[in-house]
C-alpha cells in the first residue's frame, strides 16, 4: 500500500469518525428537544423588574420543556407560584440584589464551561476565570466578591480517574484575589502542606472573612479564612459545603458521619457555642445549602420518579431539627435568596 493510499484512508477514517460523532450529538439534541417540547409548560407570571424590587428567589429551572436550564425568579411570598424566566441558562447560579453569577456549559463534541457575571438585564457582563467542571458559586453580600469551585483532573497526587478542586475568589471588577488552596492552612496549630490539600465551597462573611471546606488525608474541616492575610484555620472536623446564616451566627453544612461514601446528612454548627444540630432531612443531600431565613434551610434534591429525566426540586427544612422537609419550589435547582 502506497503512502498516498494510506493518507487517503486515514483522512477518510477521520471524516467518518467526525461525521459519526456529529450525528450522535445531533440525534441526542433532537431527542432532548422533542422531550422538552412535549413536556408540560410551567406557569409564568409577573415580570423580572417587579420581582427584583421585592424579596425574591433566583434558581435554575429544571422543568422539562423549552426553558429547561434557564434561570428563573419568583417572589419569596409565592415561591411555588408562576415564575419569570431570564435569558440566562446556567448549570449553577447565585445572586444578590445587584449581581448574579452564572456557571454555564456549552455542550458539543467538546463541552466548554464558563463563569460569567450577569448584568441587571441578565445578559453576560464579565467573564471570570474558570478551570474544570462547575460545582459551586457564591457572591459576597455586598456583591464585591465572587467564588467559584470546579472539579479538575490530573493532579499528581490523585489516582487515575479521580479529581481535585480549584476554588478561585475574584472581585466582581475582574481582579483575581487568589486560589484559596494556596492559602496557609492550619489544623490544631499545625500547618498543612500535604499535596492533596483541597479547599472548596466558599461562603462569605464580609469583604475579607469567609468560611469554606478544607480536606487532606481523607479528612474534612470547616475553616475560617482571611483574604487579606491569605490564611485559613480549621474550626471543626467533618464539614463540607458550608453556608453562613443571615445573622452570621451559624453555619449549615453536609456531614459524612458514619454514612457510606457519597452520602451526607444536613447539619448546623453554632459558631458561638460549637453545638451541632442535625436536621430532620433523612435523605442524602449533595448541595451547598442556602438559608431561606434565620430559621430555615433550602437545598436541591434530584427527583427520583422521572424515568431518567434530569429534574429536581428545591426543599426546605427547619434549621433547628424540628419539622419535616417540604418542597419549596418544584422543578428547581441552585436556589439563591435575595432580600
Amino acid at each position: 500500500m502506497t503512502l498516498r493510499v494510506r493518507v487517503a484512508l486515514l483522512v477518510a477514517l477521520l471524516i467518518a469518525v467526525g461525521l459519526g460523532a456529529g450525528g450522535y450529538v445531533w440525534n441526542v439534541r433532537q431527542s432532548q428537544a422533542q422531550n422538552r417540547a412535549a413536556a408540560p409548560v410551567v406557569a409564568r407570571g409577573g415580570d423580572l423588574v417587579s420581582f427584583r424590587g421585592t424579596p425574591h428567589l433566583v434558581f435554575r429551572s429544571t422543568a422539562l420543556g423549552n426553558e429547561y436550564g434557564r434561570v428563573a425568579v419568583v417572589p419569596l411570598a409565592a415561591p411555588a407560584g408562576p415564575r419569570a424566566f431570564t435569558p440566562a441558562a446556567c448549570e449553577r447560579v447565585y445572586a444578590t440584589a445587584e449581581d448574579a453569577i452564572c456557571l454555564s456549559a456549552e455542550r458539543g463534541i467538546v463541552t466548554r464551561y464558563r463563569a460569567q457575571l450577569l448584568a441587571a438585564d441578565w445578559s453576560p457582563a464579565r467573564d471570570l476565570p474558570l478551570t474544570g467542571l462547575p460545582s459551586r458559586a457564591r457572591l459576597s453580600r455586598d456583591g464585591s466578591l465572587a467564588a467559584t469551585t470546579t472539579f479538575v483532573f490530573g493532579d499528581s497526587y490523585a489516582n487515575p480517574g479521580q479529581f481535585s478542586t480549584r476554588t478561585l475568589v475574584t472581585r466582581t471588577d475582574g481582579e483575581v484575589v487568589g486560589d484559596i488552596e494556596k492559602f496557609a492552612l492550619t489544623v490544631e496549630g499545625r500547618t498543612v502542606t500535604a499535596a492533596d490539600k483541597n479547599l472548596w465551597g466558599v461562603t462569605f462573611a464580609d469583604d475579607d472573612r469567609f468560611y469554606a471546606t478544607a480536606a487532606s488525608g481523607g479528612k474534612t474541616w470547616l475553616v475560617e479564612g482571611s483574604l487579606s492575610r491569605r490564611t485559613v484555620k480549621a474550626l471543626r472536623r467533618d464539614v463540607e459545603c458550608p453556608s453562613l446564616s443571615p445573622d452570621r451566627t451559624r453555619v449549615a453544612f453536609k456531614k459524612r458521619g458514619d454514612l457510606p461514601p457519597g452520602r451526607w446528612r444536613l447539619a448546623v454548627h453554632d459558631l458561638r457555642t460549637g453545638a451541632e444540630t442535625i436536621s430532620s432531612e433523612q435523605r442524602s443531600v449533595d448541595d451547598q445549602v442556602e438559608w431561606l431565613d434565620d430559621s430555615t434551610l433550602i437545598y436541591g434534591l434530584p427527583r427520583t420518579d422521572t424515568n431518567g429525566a434530569a429534574t429536581s426540586d428545591v426543599w426546605r427544612v427547619p434549621a433547628d431539627g424540628s419539622g419535616p422537609p417540604l418542597v419549596l419550589v418544584p422543578d428547581a435547582w441552585s436556589p439563591a435568596v435575595v432580600r
